[in-house]
């Protein structure tokens, strides 16, 4: 499979999870998607959890929703500071509308409270944020991974193979 054509954001700041940024960016350049991370500030180094260090390309002044075809939310405790960005939700909300696909992982579901993008909507995430996702309207379960439309959503790294696949299927549309 060949998704040259594609183009995912995935955002990142210091504590992302290690293995919930970079898998996804492998895999994802393993079909010759277009991955561009994107924090506070273009050139910038943020560390992840792990000591595992990530240099931004572009910050989120400079990236369009319009210009890509999904996102990808890596958890940790990145996304606690990430929702706080007025940018973030903004853009989220952009590529929500415009049918985009948006992955979530582990506490990225934060970031989606944040930008008021849960209402009616069944995700995952891990169950410690569990009364945070049901309380911004999301109908939350306990699974591996979870597809509603646009939204593939999961709990933890030990559920990646599933969650990209199920975002690389939803990106092939």
């Amino acid at each position: 499979m060949s998704l040259k054509d594609k183009k995912v954001i995935t955002i990142v700041d210091n504590n992302y999870n290690d293995l919930e940024l970079w898998y996804p960016i492998y895999r994802l350049q393993e079909d010759e998607v277009t991955v561009h991370i994107v924090g506070e500030e273009a050139g910038k180094e943020y560390t992840g959890q792990y000591g595992v260090v990530a240099k931004t390309d572009y910050g989120y002044a400079d990236v369009k929703a319009e210009d890509y075809d999904g996102i990808l939310i890596p958890g940790g405790w990145a996304p606690d500071k990430l929702r706080r960005y007025p940018e973030v939700k903004e853009l989220v909300q952009k590529l929500d509308a415009a049918g985009k696909t948006i992955g979530s992982i582990c506490h990225a579901g934060w970031v989606l409270v944040s930008a008021d993008v849960l209402k009616g909507r069944t995700v995952t995430s891990t169950p410690a944020i569990k009364d945070d996702m049901k309380n911004a309207g999301a109908n939350w379960v306990n699974q591996l991974c979870c597809v509603d439309d646009n939204f593939i959503s999961s709990r933890s790294p030990a559920d990646m193979p599933a969650y990209m696949k199920e975002y690389i299927k939803h990106l092939d549309k």
